[in-house]
């Protein structure tokens, strides 16, 4: 029987697959590099050939995974990485690295990377995802506190001034300084967002390339405080050396500026750079006249871009709602609402049964828990429950504790409990 050649068929499979590959041979040599890979790059197999050739003999092998490989023998699993491309694109891989030895004794290394940049992206700014620019026209403020503050974020705009926003975790900082962009008149090449919980150097680097170039941009550094002193002093000499330019600047902080002054987390020279204009972004417990719009546009733009029939929350669920603290903000508030609209058919409106476990958990009193822990092995009864019937209560009780320690999060609560994601998000849907 004649063999097939089938190495038409691997070139095919490479190039089409969604994962980055690439791999090189002991002498830097680009071996294969897909067309997944080119795009995450944005550097041509040539480019990234000359890359790897011109490396000098003390280049630093933590910077090129690779390289490392090559030198180690060992494979490196799960490595996170944040670069900008050579397109200025902020990219985030989870990348898996192996050496290799072909038949002929080479020696290579082979890496395949994962695409995350869109799922780290929402993940820091879930409410983003409206599928539009960001102006204030899109933020829902009712509040006299939330007018005020697009009111002074407007006259950043129309200034161009550099601004301070300061709030709580998930209060929108970022919408106001994503607003804050789209509403000035002259307007810039694009918004920038710096996280500066990733790396500083790329950070740096990405702000130095940017503020130097012709164009104007708007730079949002989201929670700056996270800079550490060095990095905060960079960033001040930067403005400083560019200060010609017409950028917008624009950073948030999580707590009171002057406590993070005195703890030595935010440089005074920098709060004094941003304080032009400080703006209070206002938690939602203190706003809670915004909480029921807010569901309300969430619920219009769900029955708009998925032909949903959700209308609102029966009274019940709205009074939990305009009750609880929502320690985490408009950001927890909006997260509800996704795993509630997961569970949605063609209900109208959201029901008891419709809010997931780990948030009932969260509005049950201490007390109360008890009282259904006791009953729950409360065995005086002469009458038993089927034992599937019981043992579900117990699962159901289980499950909602490791939620409550988890703070809800369903990724780190099904690998506490060593199960599957999507086992638990079944067991959540069936209470």
């Amino acid at each position: 029987m004649k063999q097939l050649d089938i190495s038409s068929v691997f070139e095919f499979m490479i190039e089409k697959i969604e994962t980055g590959l690439c791999a090189i041979d002991e002498n830097g040599r680009v071996i294969v590099y897909n067309k997944k890979m080119r795009g995450l790059t944005g550097e041509s197999l040539e480019q990234i050939t000359q890359r790897f050739l011109s490396q000098s003999l003390d280049f630093n092998l933590e910077q090129n995974m690779l390289q490392k490989v090559l030198a180690s023998g060992q494979s490196f699993k799960h490595v996170k990485q944040t670069f900008w491309n050579a397109h200025g694109e902020e990219v985030t891989t989870i990348s898996d690295y192996y050496p290799y030895t072909l038949n002929d004794g080479t020696q290579i290394a082979i890496q395949l990377s994962r695409d995350i940049t869109q799922q780290e992206f929402l993940m820091d700014r879930p409410l983003s995802r409206y599928g539009a620019p960001l102006t204030f026209d899109i933020i829902t403020a009712v509040s006299k506190s939330m007018k005020q503050v697009i009111q002074q974020a407007k006259i950043a705009a129309l200034g161009r001034i550099p601004v301070m926003l300061v709030g709580e975790s998930g209060t929108g900082k970022d919408m106001i300084a994503e607003g804050i962009h789209h509403e000035l008149q002259e307007k810039n090449e694009r918004f920038v967002t710096l996280i500066c919980r990733r790396n500083e150097e790329t950070l740096l680097a990405q702000i130095e390339k940017y503020i130097a170039e012709e164009k104007n941009y708007t730079f949002f550094a989201e929670r700056i405080e996270f800079l550490s002193s060095l990095a905060q002093e960079r960033i001040i000499k930067l403005l400083e050396m560019h200060n010609d330019r017409n950028h917008v600047f624009v950073a948030s902080i999580g707590e009171d500026p002057i406590d993070l002054i005195q703890q030595g987390r935010l440089s005074k020279n920098l709060y004094y750079l941003f304080s032009n204009l400080t703006i209070q972004v206002p938690a939602l417990r203190e706003r809670r006249e915004d909480i029921k719009p807010f569901i309300d546009d969430y619920f219009t733009r769900r029955r708009n871009d998925y032909g949903m029939f959700v209308k609102g929350l029966v009274p019940d669920v709205e009074e939990i709602f305009l009750t609880y603290d929502w320690p985490g903000n408009l950001k927890e508030l909006e997260v509800l609402l996704d795993d509630i609209s997961a569970l949605l058919t063609n209900e109208e409106y959201v029901e008891m049964s419709h809010i997931p476990a780990y948030f009932k958990w969260k509005l049950k009193q201490i007390e109360p828990a008890y009282t259904e822990v006791e009953q729950l092995f409360d065995f005086s009864q002469q009458e038993l429950q089927p034992l599937d019937e019981y043992m579900r209560k117990v699962e159901d009780h289980y499950i909602s504790h490791a939620l409550l320690l988890n703070d809800g999060n369903i990724s780190q609560t099904a690998k506490a409990l060593g199960i599957h994601r999507q086992g638990l998000q079944y067991r959540l849907k069936r209470k």
